[in-house]
């Protein structure tokens, strides 16, 4: 996992609302399943959709659309971990949708698990480093971790935060700066802040989203992390 390089979609009248979608990646394949973003599919969200496809497209990224209408499957429900995939079963994804992202990336691991008490998978549970899972401390993330672990065949070590927000994090590998962590601010979650100062050998840098999460958005909403070496 080695991002190195910014690349920004138009900035069009509806860029707000396109913060808001996240979007599934296969880091090493380079192929995506796009439109599985939210279940509406407002004017607003295609053009925001169709946006991003247009960036993708000028990256040279292959790119896979989900054509089963009754399939949902939203980025916020799936977790990377390098190895394998996590699909999160929640209000806005469901198991035809993870079935669809198995049949793309047959190469990986596909593992469903229950999403309870929170809107999305990765609301509470993401990648803070290579085979380092970051978890809330909820009753929900714990049975949704309990799930993913029993389901794998791979060993993780896992971070533990107080607080479930903050469990959405967002991981970097830099070519020159190495392990580079995005997390949410001491002044919104003093405790969890606390343990993200514990890690070794990382780039901290902190990211206030209090405005974004009035509306359900979180860090990993804001950015779709490409590998275009691989």
């Amino acid at each position: 996992m080695e991002y190195a390089q910014a690349t920004k979609t138009v900035p069009e009248h509806n860029l707000s609302q396109e913060l808001l979608e996240q979007f599934c990646f296969n880091l090493k394949s380079l192929r995506r399943i796009s439109k599985a973003v939210w279940i509406d599919e407002s004017e607003l969200h295609v053009e925001g959709v169709n946006s991003v496809k247009q960036t993708l497209e000028r990256l040279k990224f292959n790119i896979v659309e989900m054509k089963d209408e009754t399939a949902t499957l939203d980025g916020g429900d799936v977790l990377f971990t390098g190895k394998e995939f996590f699909v999160g079963l929640s209000s806005r994804t469901n198991q035809r949708g993870a079935q669809i992202l198995a049949d793309v990336f047959k190469d990986y691991a596909v593992s469903t698990v229950n999403v309870t008490g929170t809107l999305h998978l990765k609301t509470f549970c993401t990648m803070a480093g290579p085979d380092l899972i970051a978890i809330g401390s909820s009753v929900d993330a714990e049975k949704t971790l309990e799930q993913m672990l029993s389901l794998s065949d791979h060993s993780y070590s896992t971070l533990v935060l107080p607080d479930d927000e903050a469990a959405n994090c967002v991981y970097l590998n830099s070519p020159e700066k190495g392990h580079i962590l995005l997390h949410r601010t001491a002044k919104e979650f003093p405790e969890s802040a606390k343990i993200f100062k514990s890690l070794v050998n990382y780039t901290l840098i902190p990211v206030s989203n209090t405005e974004l999460a009035k509306v359900d958005g979180s860090l990993t909403c804001c950015s779709i992390l490409l590998n275009k070496g691989a």
